[in-house]
C-alpha cells in the first residue's frame, strides 16, 4: 500500500502533465526557522508560537527494508519544536523515528494540535504493517497518538485499531497516522496508510468517522489498477464540516487529488477536485480554505517544487505561492500569512517559511 512515507521515495521518474491554474503574484517567502529534521505538521499555539513536528532522521537501528523500497534505520530523533520570536527550540525530543541511512525521508512524528484544554498532541507515523512493532520491538512507539506531558502518553493506538478494524478493508493491514484534528469533543486522526479518518475519545477509544475508496486508474504500464486515496489532513470548517486531502497513492497522477468533506453520519463527499498531491490544508481567518501541495507538477515528476493554493466556496483553485516552497509538509495560517514547513524530507535543513497571502 502506498502511504505518506513514499513522498521523498518517488520524486525522481518520469514528468507529469499538470492542469493549468490560476496563478496570483508571485509573493515573498522568509524563513524563519532553520536546521529542522524533516519538519512536517505546523499548529498554533495559544501565545501564536509555532509547534512544529519533527520526524526526525532515524538512528543507528535497528535497520530493515523499508515498506516502499530502501533501507530504513531506527533512532530517537524525532521532536516538536517551537518557534517564537525569532528563537527555536525542541519542546520534546527523543521521540521515534525511521529514516533512509542518510537520514531523510523521515517516519515519525507527523503533526501536532494544541487541544481546547491546552495540552499538546501528536501523531507519530509507521508507513507499513501494525505486525512491525511485533517483529521489531524498537518500533513499538509508532503508529500512536500521543498528549504531552512531563513525559509523553499513549491517548490511543492507532496502528492497533487498524489491524483490528481495518476500517476501509484493504489486506494486509497498513497504517500510518498523519494528519491530526484537537477538538473539545475528541481527536481526530488521519491514517494515511488506513486511508481512514478516525476519532479518539477522552478515554482512547477509537471510532471509524469516514473511509476514503480506491478507484481506477491507469498504470504507466497501460494497465488499469485501483489507486489508493490515501488522505494526509484533516481540519475543520467554517461550516463545522471536516475537510480532509488526499496524496492520491501510485502512480500520484496529476491533477486527480481531491478534497473530501466529510459530516459523521454521512458518506463522505468531494468538495474539490483537481489538486496535486496535497499534503496539508488549513482554513484562513477570513473563511477561505488553503490546499497545500507537495510536489505541483507530481510526485513522479522529478520536481520537489509545492505549491499553497486558495481555494474558493465553489471549489475553484488558484496558486498562491510555488517558487521557494520545496517538498514542502504543513501549513498553518495566523492573520495574513501563511507558515509552511519547507524541505519536508530533508536532514538537517528542513525549515519554516512564511508566505504573505
Amino acid at each position: 500500500m502506498i502511504t505518506k512515507s513514499v513522498v521523498a521515495a518517488v520524486v525522481g521518474a518520469a514528468a507529469l502533465l499538470v492542469p493549468a491554474t490560476p496563478v496570483a503574484a508571485a509573493p515573498t517567502v522568509r524563513t524563519i526557522a532553520t536546521g529542522l529534521d524533516n519538519p512536517r505538521g505546523i499548529t498554533f499555539g495559544t501565545h501564536g508560537e509555532l509547534y512544529v513536528a519533527e520526524s526526525g532522521r532515524g538512528g543507528a537501528g535497528p535497520c530493515q527494508a523499508g515498506p516502499e523500497g530502501g533501507e530504513v534505520c531506527f533512532g530517537r530523533s524525532g521532536a516538536i519544536t517551537v518557534v517564537s520570536q525569532g528563537r527555536q527550540w525542541r519542546v520534546l525530543s527523543k521521540l521515534p523515528s525511521l529514516a533512509s541511512p542518510e537520514g531523510a525521508e523521515a517516519t515519525g512524528p507527523s503533526d501536532v494540535a494544541i487541544g481546547e484544554d491546552g495540552r499538546l498532541y501528536y501523531t507519530v507515523g509507521l508507513g507499513g504493517s501494525p505486525d512491525l512493532r511485533t517483529q521489531v520491538p524498537q518500533l513499538a512507539g509508532m503508529a500512536k497518538l500521543y498528549r504531552a506531558g512531563r513525559s509523553p502518553s499513549v491517548l490511543a493506538d492507532i496502528g492497533a485499531y487498524e489491524k483490528s478494524a481495518n476500517p476501509d478493508g484493504v489486506k494486509p493491514p497498513d497504517t500510518n497516522p498523519n494528519g491530526l484534528l484537537a477538538t473539545g469533543s475528541g481527536q481526530f486522526v488521519v491514517d494515511a496508510g488506513g486511508n481512514a479518518l478516525v476519532r479518539v475519545g477522552r478515554r482512547g477509544r477509537i471510532t471509524t468517522v469516514a473511509t476514503f475508496p480506491r478507484r481506477p486508474v491507469t498504470a504507466p504500464d497501460g494497465t488499469t489498477i485501483g489507486m489508493e486515496a490515501v488522505p494526509t489532513s484533516v481540519n475543520r470548517g467554517p461550516d463545522g464540516a471536516y475537510y480532509v486531502s488526499e496524496l492520491t497513492g501510485f502512480p500520484f497522477p496529476a491533477g486527480q487529488a481531491r478534497i473530501w468533506r466529510v459530516v459523521p453520519g454521512q458518506a463522505p463527499r468531494v468538495f474539490a477536485s483537481g489538486f496535486t498531491n496535497i499534503i496539508d490544508l488549513a482554513w484562513a481567518p477570513d473563511g477561505r480554505l488553503y490546499a497545500l501541495e507537495i510536489a505541483h507538477k507530481g510526485l513522479l515528476s522529478g520536481d520537489r517544487t509545492g505549491a499553497l493554493i486558495r481555494v474558493d466556496r465553489k471549489g475553484r483553485h488558484t496558486v498562491v505561492a510555488s517558487a521557494g516552497l520545496t517538498a514542502p509538509g504543513g501549513v498553518a495560517i495566523r492573520g495574513k500569512y501563511a507558515y509552511v514547513t519547507n524541505c519536508s524530507v530533508c536532514q538537517g535543513t528542513g525549515s519554516v517559511v512564511r508566505v504573505r497571502l
